[in-house]
């Protein structure tokens, strides 16, 4: 599942450059200030979110316990840029303007997220010789 992951941000990340790229060059003349900037938002959490997602595939090889856990958080990121990202490339390409209340349900399953990896136990197995913590009680 790992390997999944990391090929999903691989992907996610390079479309993230390519639409950036895309928009400030071929959009420029076609949308608005404001809808470019919502592009460039799009563009910029969809990076965002990939490089978690690379993180947490590097936590992955690292952490023994809190496997489930991690791999929900990677896929909440990967479901935050469907949500949040995709939301607001649509409302700059279309101006279709209630999709700007979706990116909200991004933006909680970013919160969301953010707390999975601690969440299943106080303390975290890790590989390799290191540290170890255990889940308490």
């Amino acid at each position: 599942m790992a390997q999944f992951f990391l090929a999903i941000a691989a992907i996610l990340g390079g479309l993230s450059v390519a639409a950036g790229a895309f928009g400030s060059h071929a959009l420029k003349e076609r949308l608005t200030e404001r809808s470019l900037e919502i592009f460039d938002i799009a563009t910029r959490y969809q990076m965002y979110h990939a490089l978690a997602i690379l993180v947490v595939v590097g936590l992955l090889s690292r952490i023994e316990t809190a496997q489930s856990l991690l791999l929900a958080s990677a896929s909440a990121f990967l479901i935050g840029i469907l949500l949040f990202s995709g939301s607001l490339y649509t409302l700059s390409l279309t101006g279709i303007k209630w999709l700007g209340a979706t990116a909200p349900l991004g933006g909680a399953a970013t919160a969301h997220r953010l707390g999975l990896p601690s969440s299943g136990s106080t303390e975290l197995q890790v590989r390799k010789g290191r540290r170890q913590r255990v889940k308490e009680g």
